[in-house]
């Protein structure tokens, strides 16, 4: 079973990426099965204060309210036994997100990414600080996560760990999985250790996608190494 964190992940996702945050507020607020005022009480404010926000009344309350708000959802339907995190988590399983997966895995013991980029003889655009490791990493089909996959679901690259790294396949210029990766990160706080663009020439490389890389402190490389031979060479570190 997956980890909570996930099914927040999830639900802050919806809400940022929604056109109407304040309706997903309220929804996942009767997901729960929480009044305004119980809610409020879990936050420290008032309900009048969530009933403007779920109206419309207040502006997006920004990215600390929905962390806030997320974890008041968990905490409270934990301490009453977790059945709605149970299936949500149920869900989230069956959900699209594999079918652009390629490969995914955890390494046994962290690997230095230097190591790691060498394996795949990756070409490095935003170099990597010193001493930086990987913990895993996912492959994924670009083309599929963008045609079937909502992009609340795109967090779900980190897998149970932050530090791994994220290989997009199928990419032309690299500029949306970055833009993705930038506005999920400023939000829940958490970005891939390195970000792999598959099949493409660095010259070729979104300079926006470059500058977003910098910008965000995520180093950020490229390979044209066989889909097959760089998934067997990462199963062997």
């Amino acid at each position: 079973m997956m980890s909570h964190q996930h099914v927040g992940i999830h639900i802050a996702g919806d809400i940022i990426m929604s056109d109407n945050p304040g309706e997903a507020i309220k929804k996942w607020r009767l997901i729960f099965g929480l009044t305004q005022t119980a809610i409020a009480t879990k936050l420290n404010t008032s309900p009048s204060v969530i009933s403007d926000y779920e109206s419309g009344r207040r502006k997006f309350p920004g990215s600390r309210f929905v962390k806030k708000f997320v974890q008041a959802l968990i905490d409270t339907d934990l301490e009453r036994g977790g059945l709605v995190i149970n299936l949500l988590e149920r869900q989230l399983l069956k959900e699209k997100f594999w079918l652009a997966v390629l490969d995914m895995r955890e390494f046994s013991e962290p690997v230095p990414v230097s190591a790691f980029l060498q394996a795949i003889e990756a070409e490095v655009l935003v170099r990597p600080p010193s001493g930086l490791d990987v913990h895993g990493y996912t492959v994924v089909d670009s083309v599929k996560l963008v045609l079937e996959v909502p992009p609340v679901e795109y967090v779900r690259l980190y897998g149970s760990t932050t530090q791994r790294a994220a290989i997009f396949t199928k990419v032309s210029t690299g500029r949306s999985p970055m833009i993705a990766i930038k506005s999920m990160s400023s939000v829940l706080s958490i970005k891939p250790a390195v970000v792999v663009l598959h099949g493409i020439k660095p010259e070729a490389v979104d300079p926006l996608a470059v500058e977003i890389a910098k910008r965000s402190y995520i180093p950020l490389a490229v390979t044209s190494l066989p889909i097959e031979k760089l998934i067997e060479n990462l199963r062997q570190l």
